[in-house]
């Protein structure tokens, strides 16, 4: 029987702290995570 892991959860206001944009490197890529003027989030590559 294999142990349940929780998923880690993160706000937006802790990972983004004061700004509305930041970036994720992954595999050797940027990605940009942006908070809309209609408080979405957009990930984009």
């Amino acid at each position: 029987m294999q142990a349940i892991v929780p998923v880690k959860r993160v706000t937006t206001a802790g990972l983004m702290e004061s700004g509305r944009e930041l970036e994720i490197e992954h595999a050797g890529r940027i990605y940009r995570l942006r908070i809309t003027q209609l408080n979405k989030l957009i990930l984009t590559a």
